[in-house]
């Protein structure tokens, strides 16, 4: 499962990332998801590829081009807010609490991916098409398949979005082979918000998101 999340972690970087609180006015923002997803995707990997040199002699690269070309397209308070889940009483919690947390569960999660971005070797992401958006859905699945030579294709379903009082889309989650990142993050980090408090698992996160960045470790099996 954990190298499965790894890969599908790749997939997720190509087509966004986690958006920033105060989102750039000058940020492209896209009414056709479908479309959104493909020029993320073009954007990525050609200036990963473009930038390749110095990322192999400095890989903190990545965690720039993570921020500056991803940052924006994914809603990182939801997906925040789904993973602290009934852990806490969000009500009950003081607003600057779960800002600080949001802010840090973002750089934590900048952090891993650009790390999976080390791994990059030329996939391809297929997004398969969808039927014609209807008006009325403020959520929508987008199917994808990860194409990597030799090996078996990697399905990946992500989840988007429409923004309230607004045309475009953000990513909220996706679901690899079954497998839900932000279910598999709940998992993880729940119990340490219910018994540590906010506060405490942001600090953690802050900490962890300090990490250089480097490869995963490969799972011994895989």
């Amino acid at each position: 499962m954990k190298n499965l999340l790894k890969k599908a972690a790749l997939v997720l970087l190509a087509v966004g990332s986690f958006q920033l609180i105060a989102q750039d006015a000058a940020v492209p923002t896209y009414t056709d998801p479908y479309k959104m997803m493909e020029v993320l995707a073009d954007k990525t990997f050609q200036r990963i590829a473009r930038e390749q040199a110095e990322i192999k002699k400095n890989p903190e690269i990545l965690r720039t081009i993570v921020s500056e070309e991803l940052v924006p397209y994914i809603d990182s308070r939801y997906a925040a807010g789904y993973v602290i889940g009934n852990s806490v009483k969000l009500n009950t919690v003081p607003k600057e609490d779960f800002n600080t947390f949001v802010v840090a569960f973002q750089n934590y999660m900048v952090g891993t991916y650009a790390g999976v971005f080390t791994q990059y070797r030329d996939q391809k992401v297929i997004i398969e098409p969808g039927a014609p958006l209807d008006p009325s859905k403020k959520i929508i699945t987008i199917k994808t398949r990860v194409i990597d030579p030799g090996k078996p294709d990697i399905k990946i379903e992500f989840k988007l979005r429409r923004m309230k009082d607004a045309n475009n889309w953000l990513v909220f989650d996706m679901v690899a082979e079954g497998i839900s990142l932000l279910d598999s993050k709940r998992s993880e980090f729940g119990s340490l918000i219910r018994q540590q408090g906010l506060k405490s698992v942001a600090t953690l996160l802050d900490e962890k998101a300090k990490a250089p960045i480097k490869a995963p470790e490969k799972a011994k099996n895989a």
